[in-house]
């Protein structure tokens, strides 16, 4: 069963895991679950199902309950498919204080979802994030990879605008 579940990681996301385990002492392979399971998420189409966590767990000689904790923690890693583009919003305490809400509430409105949901399209999912490490710019919101700071409803629609 675990050779199977390794073959559900493409070797593409295998070659990738394993300079990541490089990385690393031989017995603390482990390490690179993080690596792994974005590896795996991003093979997928932005979201983990519990075979891809399992072949990831298989991969790296752990047990698959290691993997969970680590995916179910961290909010970068999705167990339900999400949008084209996972749009990610601090609202901590900085960007709260910067107007994280009214970012909130304008991307709501514009896109006709809340928090946690994807648009009918498929395009848009909207995420709360705890904290982007970018407080200075507050308030801030990650696309994909890119970051986007000192939001305001006219950059946020410019952003929107400039997505497929």
């Amino acid at each position: 069963m675990a050779q199977a579940d390794i073959e559900l990681l493409s070797a593409a996301s295998r070659a990738e895991i394993d300079r990541w385990i490089a990385k690393y002492p031989p017995e603390r392979r482990q390490s690179a679950v993080m690596a792994a399971l974005r590896i795996a998420q991003e093979q997928n189409g932005g979201w983990l199902t519990q075979e891809l966590m399992d072949g990831v767990a298989a991969y790296l000689g752990m047990p698959p309950i290691a993997v969970y904790e680590v995916a179910t923690f961290y909010s970068m890693y999705e167990l339900e498919p999400v949008g084209r583009h996972k749009i990610c919003v601090c609202t901590n305490i900085s960007c709260m204080l910067r107007g994280s809400e009214e970012v909130v509430a304008h991307l709501e409105k514009r896109l006709g979802i809340k928090l946690g949901e994807t648009t009918a399209d498929g395009r848009f999912t909207l995420k709360e994030v705890e904290c982007l490490g970018a407080c200075v710019n507050a308030p801030v919101m990650q696309v994909a990879k890119q970051y986007h700071e000192q939001l305001t409803p006219e950059v946020l629609d410019s952003i929107l605008d400039g997505l497929e």
